[in-house]
Order: C-alpha cells, then structure tokens, then sequence
C-alpha cells in the first residue's frame, strides 16, 4: 500500500480551490464519507472517460478515499460549483486494464506509482488492476456531470 506523503497532502490542499473552479482538466472532488467516523472527507481525483462511462482510479492503491467508497457504494463528485452524488461499481481486472491505461496518459505526476508504462500493452495494466482499484460511476437522479 502507498503512504500518504505530506508532499502529496500540501499539493492536494494546493489542488482543492483550482479544481473547484475547473482550471484542472479531468480533474474533480471526490467526497467520500468516513467509514468509521462518519465525518466527510474530500480529496482531488483524476476521472477518466471511456466509451461514455466516467471511472475513478485509485492511483495510490487502496488508501483511506477507495476503503470508504467501498463501503459506503456512493460518492460525491464536484467541480465548477456543481455536486452530484454517484454509485460506484468496483470494476474487474479485465475492464480495468484499459482504464489504467488511459489514466497513466492523463495524470502524470502519479506514473511513478504504476510499474506498467504508458507505451505497454493493456495486458501489463490489466495485472497491476489489484494494485490500482478502479470504480465504474453512475450519477444519481439523471443529474449531469460537473
């Protein structure tokens, strides 16, 4: 499992108001609620989207965000002033291949974390998926994305 550096935590609190306003691309607020305290907790993400359907990848493995949406089954994606409110499907090794395969082209600062490169071939993302969940989102209500 990765560490969460306070290098990371300063960039993601740095990160926090440039999202809001939508100056990151692909970028979004994920909040997820704390599966012990109940409290609410908000961290930067990178979405990636493919054949219409947004994924939400765990770049850093199975940290505090991905254990609470799995056990909660819902999040809250924001950016530009917007929020909607979104189930999540945990998504196969299979499918996620190709997902982590885009996502490492997207987010370059987390590639050091990923041992596939971005030239490899998705069977090489499709055995990291264990390492890096990826959840499938669907948004509530019929709302439209942020």
């Amino acid at each position: 499992m990765f560490r969460m550096t306070r290098a990371r935590r300063a960039g993601d609190s740095l990160m926090g108001p440039l999202i809001r306003l939508g100056l990151v691309p692909h970028s979004y607020l994920l909040t997820t609620r704390g599966r012990k305290t109940g409290q609410f907790r908000t961290t930067p993400v990178t979405l990636v989207e493919a054949h219409g359907r947004r994924y939400l990848v765990a770049p850093y493995g199975p940290v505090s965000w991905v254990l609470n949406t799995r056990a909660a089954g819902r999040v809250g994606i924001a950016r530009r002033g917007r929020e909607v409110e979104c189930t999540v499907r945990e998504v196969p090794p299979a499918e996620a291949g190709p997902v982590l395969k885009q996502y490492v082209r997207l987010a370059r600062p987390t590639r050091p974390y990923f041992r596939a490169r971005t030239d490899a071939p998705v069977e090489e993302f499709v055995a990291e998926a264990g390492r890096h969940p990826v959840f499938e989102l669907t948004v509530l209500g019929g709302e439209r994305w942020p």
